[in-house]
Formats: C-alpha cells, sequence, structure tokens
C-alpha cells in the first residue's frame, strides 16, 4: 500500500470521504474502516437512492447524469456535517468543483487509487454501474483516469487499493491519518 505522505493527516474525528474511480473498493474499504474506528459508515450513492426514491441508474435512465451529480452534492453537503463517519462517494462526486471544495473543508478526503486493469476485472462482475452500459469496463475506466485522477490527487492522502486484500487498504488509511499512533 501505497500513501501520498506518512501521517498526513492527523483524524480529529472529521468525516472521512473515501473517493476514487469505480470498483477501487471505496464501500468496501469504508465498511471495514468504520468498523475499525468505532464510527458509523455512511455510503453515499445507498443515500441517494433513499433520498429519490430510485436506483442510481434509474436516476441516470430517467433523468441524466447533470440531475445525478446535483443531488449528490446536496446529499454529499449533508453528510459532511462535522460527526465522524466515513463516507463513500460515487466516482463522479469528487470530480465536481463545489462537491470537491465542501469535502476539502469538512472532512479528510482520501483517494482510493488502483490501476484501470485491476478496477476493469472488479467491474466486470456487477451489471449495475450506469456509465459502463454497453462498453468496455477497460475503455471507460481508461477514460475516466485520465480525466479524474488529476482531480482526485487534490486529496491529501492517496492509498493504493490494489490486488492486496482490503484490510491492507484499511491499515494503510489508518497509518496516513496516525491513528496507530494515537492507540
Amino acid at each position: 500500500m501505497l500513501q501520498s505522505a506518512p501521517a498526513t493527516e492527523v483524524w480529529t474525528g472529521k468525516p472521512i470521504v473515501l473517493v476514487g474511480l469505480m470498483g477501487v473498493g471505496k464501500s468496501t474499504v469504508g465498511r471495514r474502516l468504520a468498523n475499525r474506528l468505532g464510527v458509523p459508515f455512511v455510503d453515499a450513492d445507498h443515500e441517494i437512492e433513499i433520498a429519490a426514491d430510485m436506483s442510481v441508474g434509474e436516476i441516470f435512465e430517467k433523468f441524466g447524469e447533470p440531475y445525478f451529480r446535483d443531488g449528490e452534492r446536496r446529499v454529499i453537503a449533508r453528510l459532511v456535517d462535522g460527526r465522524p463517519q466515513v463516507i463513500a462517494t460515487g466516482g463522479g462526486a469528487f470530480i465536481n468543483d463545489e462537491t470537491r471544495k465542501m469535502i476539502l473543508d469538512h472532512a479528510i478526503a482520501i483517494w482510493l487509487d488502483a490501476p484501470t486493469k485491476v478496477l476493469a476485472d472488479r467491474v466486470r462482475r456487477r451489471n449495475t454501474r450506469p456509465l459502463l452500459r454497453d462498453r468496455d469496463p477497460l475503455d471507460v475506466l481508461n477514460d475516466l483516469a485520465a480525466k479524474r485522477n488529476p482531480i482526485y490527487a487534490q486529496a491529501p492522502i492517496r492509498i493504493a487499493s490494489d490486488q492486496a486484500p482490503h484490510e491492507s487498504a484499511v491499515t494503510a488509511i489508518l497509518r496516513a491519518i496516525g491513528w496507530g499512533a494515537k492507540r
């Protein structure tokens, strides 16, 4: 596991927001991280689905991506309220300027990163991602990585989440936020 720098942030209880491309493990790592920290875990996409009373795919299909991103921004604004918790975002959340600023101002952003080939192998297992409909996952992920990785790089912490077990990413995050030093 790589991180941008050791103990980049010292966790004081601010919300921790996981960002990165689809398939990188934000939800899985987020649940495990929240468990280790003893705080709630929230999946922003799930919260959006509850608020809209429809799936992310249905929102994309019925209203389009700009509508979804606006709802996503509003949900994340509600979630980064200062309470200690771990929040997994959708892959495009951090790309929106307003959402990114809100996350950077009110939470600790952590970029989970992995090679696009690894991500493509992971996302091929499920057919629920609107951006992948009728497209080759590797092509889509390469395009998204080229556009999004420079923006994800604005997160103060970067953790590699590749072929290692998700628990390795959790341990690397805990180290990056200085959690081990507090224990």
